[in-house]
């Protein structure tokens, strides 16, 4: 039994979806029963269980073979990331008490970094189930490319996408969420001691005008990215109701400034195969009253 938690967003549920193709039973562990109705529709059991709920989430992952810990993610976090270390030691106990045979944690690219930021958050994470008497897998994805959903309405309406990262012609490390999910499926199936870390990033290193190239073509007409300046993000991020904005402006600065990256040559990092051009033009198709050249 895989006990997955997460498992209604992207990665989560390709995860699910991978290893309920290959014939192995799956333990949605959700926060609600009415978000688990889906998953118990296709075969899984379902667990009820918030992720700050050390009693609920132990119960969920008893007997697991293994467990997918998919952490909630905070963009606003307060001081001290208290809500992530709630969620942590809430993990940390109930995986102690269950004792799973092992562990994929989904991290992210920058867990490493020594400079505070919004990803310390999965930096505190490895830290603390680094030390488990399990055998735990971190697995650390590049910059989500399925992010690009953001940019969606101003691709369509003005042909510009404006872009936090830059410049503009910088490659970042970036995936898409479905080949997270897929990748995650292997790893769990996997047998290994202590603890690992597995990087992953797609086929290829995209730009910010990598992206609006791939918007160009799923629209049929020009797009562009913009640099928002980094002197406006502060007043930006508070105006959309942002109290605490200096970790992601930091988070923004390290992948800008290179702090925050794989090493390019690196041999060990894992590739995906969805494209950047797949995820955008996935997501204009899914997208309602948005018309494609294909469509």
């Amino acid at each position: 039994m895989y006990a997955i938690t997460g498992i209604t967003g992207k990665v989560g549920g390709a995860l699910a979806t991978a290893l309920l193709v290959a014939g192995l039973p799956v333990r949605a562990v959700v926060r609600d029963a009415a978000k688990g109705k889906e998953w118990k529709k296709r075969g899984c059991e379902v667990a009820i269980a918030e992720m700050e709920d050390a009693n609920a989430l132990a119960a969920a992952f008893q007997g697991a073979e293994g467990v997918f810990i998919l952490p909630p993610s905070d963009f606003d976090p307060e001081p001290g990331y208290p809500g992530a270390r709630r969620v942590i030691e809430a993990v940390r106990t109930a995986l102690e008490r269950a004792r799973p045979g092992r562990i994929v944690c989904l991290s992210t690219i920058g867990a490493d970094a020594e400079q505070d930021n919004l990803l310390t958050q999965r930096t505190l994470m490895e830290h603390s189930l680094a030390t488990l008497a399990i055998p735990v897998t971190f697995l650390r994805p590049g910059w989500f490319l399925d992010n690009a959903a953001w940019d969606l309405a101003s691709a369509r309406d003005e042909g510009i996408i404006r872009s936090f990262l830059m410049p503009l012609d910088k490659r970042f490390a970036m995936v898409a969420a479905k080949d997270v999910g897929r990748t995650a499926a292997a790893l769990i199936r996997e047998r290994w001691s202590s603890a690992r870390v597995i990087r992953l990033e797609g086929p290829a290193r995209v730009s910010p005008n990598d992206l609006a190239a791939a918007f160009s073509s799923a629209l049929g007409r020009p797009v562009h990215a913009a640099p928002v300046p980094r002197e406006t993000w502060d007043a930006l991020f508070r105006a959309q109701g942002m109290r605490n904005p200096l970790p992601r402006i930091r988070m923004l600065d390290g992948f800008n400034e290179g702090w925050i990256d794989f090493p390019e040559e690196d041999r060990d990092v894992l590739k995906g195969r969805t494209s950047a051009a797949d995820v955008v033009t996935a997501l204009m198709r899914a997208t309602p009253g948005v018309e494609t050249p294909e469509a």
